[in-house]
């Protein structure tokens, strides 16, 4: 049996990289002879999370509950999980490669003395089970030989794109309320804050979109590439070293585990173009890449590329632009 661990958003829904990871473990399954795909949950299940999750071809919905599960904690998750391993037996547990899949999974992996694969984007063959995942910050892949039971990775985020199953699943609720160590608490989540409004429009929609990244050379330095949005009309995207740094939210990010976009047009601004960023930006139909070297896979592969410095050339088009509507 295939175990899955889903995430929620705030609404109580399954995040779109759960149900992408619940799609692969179900070619998964198919090349196992059908085996079961059951989800793990922590939290309350609506109504319409269980019709969700059956959609998708969830059997069984195994349902974490009790004190130790009112917040996040990586190693009580982690410890949830082999209470639920204990009776299912399963023999793959995986996840979304959000931060929380992988540190559930790490905590997971480091009790039972098994294997993990992080990031996993396919998979060939069962005996042995050998999958290719992404490392180098997404720049290659690596085949990895999982050799150990449970087989325990996580799925690297939009390696496949969520599709509802052929033939649903019962999702039939099996409650989990086990014991939880004080030591696996140590570590846990233990206030949070609301995310900022997002002002920026919608990126999966948008018509244009423009872009920046470690180029633009900290917090302080989106002013005229915000500008250019405006002037745009566009929403501003941003890639995964920027969100990191905290130098703009989350929700701008776009790339593998961000949001995907198919603009008329994309300007990417000081981004190299590493492949995560690349999967979420490829579907654009033309692309103007701005960036200080020409051997940049962002430039390569752009449309129209301008080399020189964002905050040189982005002031200029901006100029220009009102210019041209002043006139």
């Amino acid at each position: 049996m295939i175990l899955v661990l889903v995430e929620k958003t705030l609404d109580g829904a399954a995040v779109e990289v759960s149900l992408e990871t619940l799609t692969f473990a179900r070619s998964l399954s198919e090349a196992g002879g059908g085996v079961p795909v059951d989800a793990v949950v922590v939290g309350d299940v609506s109504d319409s999370l269980r019709a969700q999750l059956a959609a998708y071809g969830v059997r069984e919905l195994h349902h974490l509950t009790g004190a130790g599960f009112e917040a996040f904690a990586g190693a009580a998750w982690a410890s949830g999980i082999e209470t639920v391993l204990a009776t299912t037996r399963s023999v793959v547990v995986t996840a979304a490669g959000t931060p929380r899949g992988g540190e559930v999974l790490a905590h997971l992996a480091a009790r039972s003395g098994a294997e993990m694969a992080a990031n996993v984007i396919s998979f060939d063959g069962l005996s042995p089970f050998v999958v290719r995942r992404q490392v180098v910050g997404g720049q290659a892949v690596e085949e990895m030989r999982l050799a150990t039971r449970p087989t325990i990775f996580t799925v690297a985020g939009h390696a496949v794109e969520a599709s509802p199953a052929a033939t649903p699943g019962a999702a039939a609720v099996v409650e989990h309320a086990p014991d939880v160590a004080e030591a696996d608490l140590v570590a846990r989540v233990v206030s949070t804050e609301e995310p900022e409004p997002d002002l920026s429009g919608s990126l999966k929609s948008a018509r244009v979109v423009v872009g920046a990244g470690r180029g633009a050379g900290g917090a302080e330095g989106f002013d005229d590439l915000l500008e250019l949005a405006d002037l745009l009309g566009a929403p501003l995207g941003v890639s995964r070293v920027v969100t990191s740094l905290g130098w703009r939210p989350h929700h701008e990010q776009v790339g593998q585990t961000g949001s995907r976009i198919s603009p008329d047009l994309y300007i990417p601004c000081g981004i190299s173009g590493a492949i995560q960023h690349w999967a979420g930006c490829s579907a654009a139909k033309a692309i103007l890449a701005i960036n200080t070297d020409p051997d940049a896979p962002m430039v390569t592969k752009a449309t129209h590329a301008v080399i020189g410095d964002l905050h040189e050339v982005v002031p200029a088009i901006n100029a220009e632009i009102r210019r041209r509507r002043a006139g």
